[in-house]
């Protein structure tokens, strides 16, 4: 029997008639003699809207969390009405709903009366989302004739260490027992509907498996179940050659790998967090991302070897913003060892992640680039422990740039591709500030003026015909 894992964010279950479209897609392909298993986000916009609850909590605002559970009570016995037709089923999924958001006004309170909010807590509170979405997409799925259960990530048995908030998996305990309680469930032609982002610790306590979680939770599944795909449906066609509001004729890629794809999300494509991907990847379980709302396309498949490969070597251009760039330089630099580590000590104790770095042979200067609003706190701190000292001569930063990232895994060991891109950058009249290339070739990150940036891509874009691909 073939198995799926399919996960549905957000805005693919953002209301009743969002959940009966998802429903349908998953009776489909349940009905095919596959067996399915489905990993479901909260509502669109639930979670930041717990978030807000668990703040007031804390604040000891107990006017707002009375209004807080009316409304999300209201907006998930609508999305049930809408989503189910079947008014016994509507009325049993609104039952469970009820007691659930009544568990999430004692836990709200709860914090009112502390006037504390912990991790655990948070956890506790944010993972009421998807506590509340299963149950509709459980019920939409019965509805449609196909036998369905609901359950927490924790109930199915993923689980994770204590360090809430963004908790770290236990995968051999989870492999035995997604095997033990889901394995059983699809023998017997029955979808489970799992919460995404949620699982719980050895002593099942609610935690959360941080950002990127749902998706984290499906590849989990599949790795731990060794099911045939996963299936990652969003509100786009796939991962694009670049972001289709600079490059109006981007197209999708058909085809990457594993380390592209890592990549390609690390550089902000809108895909999956690196970390979702690992589970998948470590297995060998190929991860398709597909578009919702047009399921006929076939998406973009991420695999451990690819066959598909790009002629040039270059499969798409991103962009990243919100960043700046930091210079350190001094003549005493040179030959003097150490220097590095004592830039990277001192914004490491900053906890500012560094995520691009240049330095010449000359070692005269080394350069950053950092998440912008990291900026002031990066120079200050840098400044006070390394100016003055015999070494370093000068602190510079430039809050008006951008990375601009080229990325491919044909890239390694065709010469001229650096050539091409820069090439085409220079034709453009556009001055490229700082460059990085690591060994295994499988970018070029390079800084531009903020201003340039989407001229930038464009030009690479069309340099080396990705439209046409």
């Amino acid at each position: 029997m073939k198995k799926i894992v399919m996960k549905f964010g957000g805005s693919s279950v953002a209301t009743g008639k969002k959940i009966r479209h998802v429903a349908k897609l998953i009776a489909d392909n349940a009905n095919k003699d596959c067996g399915v298993v489905a990993v479901v986000s909260a509502l669109e916009g639930i979670t930041n809207q717990l978030i807000q609850a668990s703040e007031e909590a804390k604040k000891g605002n107990r006017e707002y969390i009375h209004k807080f559970k009316d409304e999300i009570l209201q907006r998930h016995y609508t999305t049930a009405d809408q989503a189910i037709k079947d008014k016994t089923i509507a009325q049993e999924v609104k039952q469970v709903l009820g007691e659930r958001i009544g568990d999430l006004e004692q836990v709200l309170t709860g914090i009112v009366f502390v006037g504390e909010l912990t991790p655990k807590s948070r956890d506790n509170v944010i993972a009421y989302g998807e506590k509340l979405s299963a149950p509709i997409v459980s019920g939409a799925l019965n509805d449609l004739g196909v036998e369905s259960v609901h359950l927490t990530g924790g109930d199915a048995g993923i689980v994770t260490d204590s360090n809430f908030g963004e908790a770290g998996l236990l995968m051999n305990v989870t492999k035995y027992q997604l095997t033990k309680n889901v394995e059983p469930l699809l023998k017997k032609g029955i979808v489970p509907v799992l919460t995404g982002f949620i699982a719980a610790t050895q002593d099942g306590v609610t935690s959360t498996l941080g950002r990127g979680g749902s998706d984290y939770t499906a590849t989990i599944v599949g790795a731990a179940l060794e099911v045939d795909e996963v299936w990652i449906w969003t509100d786009v066609d796939g991962i694009m050659t670049s972001d289709p509001k600079i490059v109006a004729d981007a197209k999708t890629i058909p085809e990457m790998s594993f380390k592209e794809a890592t990549e390609l999300t690390i550089f902000g494509a809108k895909a999956m967090h690196p970390r979702a991907l690992e589970p998948a990847r470590k297995e060998g379980i190929p991860v398709r991302i597909r578009n919702v709302f047009e399921p006929e396309k076939a998406g973009t498949l991420i695999v451990k070897d690819q066959k598909i490969k790009a002629k040039n070597g270059v499969k798409a251009v991103t962009i990243v913003k919100n960043v700046a760039m930091i210079t350190v330089s001094g003549a005493g630099m040179v030959g003097a060892p150490g220097t590095a580590a004592k830039v990277f000590e001192v914004l490491g104790k900053e906890n500012i992640n560094i995520l691009m770095i240049s330095q010449s042979v000359s070692e005269a200067n080394i350069s950053l680039v950092i998440q912008r609003k990291l900026l002031e706190r990066a120079v200050s701190n840098l400044e006070i422990a390394l100016l003055g000292k015999e070494f370093i001569r000068e602190v510079m930063a430039e809050d008006d740039v951008c990375v601009v990232a080229v990325l491919g895994a044909g890239m390694k060991g065709m010469p001229g591709v650096a050539s091409k891109i820069f090439s085409a950058v220079a034709q453009k009249g556009i001055n490229v500030r700082m460059i990085a290339q690591g060994s295994s070739e499988l970018n070029v990150s390079f800084v531009v003026k903020e201003k340039d940036g989407a001229e930038t891509v464009r030009a690479i874009h069309q340099e080396f015909k990705l439209s046409t691909k």
